[in-house]
């Protein structure tokens, strides 16, 4: 495909002959993909479809699905913020608002320097711990607006 390394291709052949169908091994090949490219544009979702036999329309609405792939680039740290009902009520918009000042973009945007990216996400399984939040594939809690900047600071 040009756009992934030998070494990553042959990382999904090997995932791959892992599945008796392969079908099965979207979503890790999926994955292997989004760290070798940053994100899952449209060129890359066909050459999956392909090593799979899916179609086109398979891939994409499985990424689609999925909070933690990205049809664009995003930002080194990905802060998602949790919206749904305990969070909600436990004042997560106080810190979605807080962190959009802080940062100075909103949800969907990605920061100048590319450092950041935010998001607002459905439940991310923290309910007694709300508010909540993921940055990449890390879960923060029981947030208040000096917790969030302290996190902030503590990323390289």
């Amino acid at each position: 495909m040009g756009m992934i390394s030998a070494e990553a291709e042959k990382k999904i052949q090997e995932i791959i002959a892992r599945y008796p169908v392969k079908r099965s091994a979207l979503l890790p090949v999926l994955f292997v993909v989004q760290q070798e490219l940053g994100y899952l544009p449209d060129e890359a979702l066909e050459e999956v479809a392909r090593w799979l036999d899916l179609t086109f329309l398979d891939v994409a609405t499985t990424v689609s699905f999925y909070t933690m792939f990205h049809r664009r680039p995003i930002g080194r740290y990905h802060i998602q913020i949790c919206r749904n009902v305990s969070c909600y009520l436990c004042g997560s918009e106080a810190i979605r608002e807080h962190l959009e000042r802080r940062l100075g973009i909103r949800c969907g945007e990605t920061t100048a320097d590319g450092r950041f990216t935010l998001s607002e996400v459905e439940c991310i399984g923290a309910c007694s711990w709300a508010p909540a939040m993921q940055i990449n594939f890390t879960f923060y809690h029981h947030l208040t607006p000096e917790r969030v900047d302290e996190i902030l600071r503590s990323l390289p």
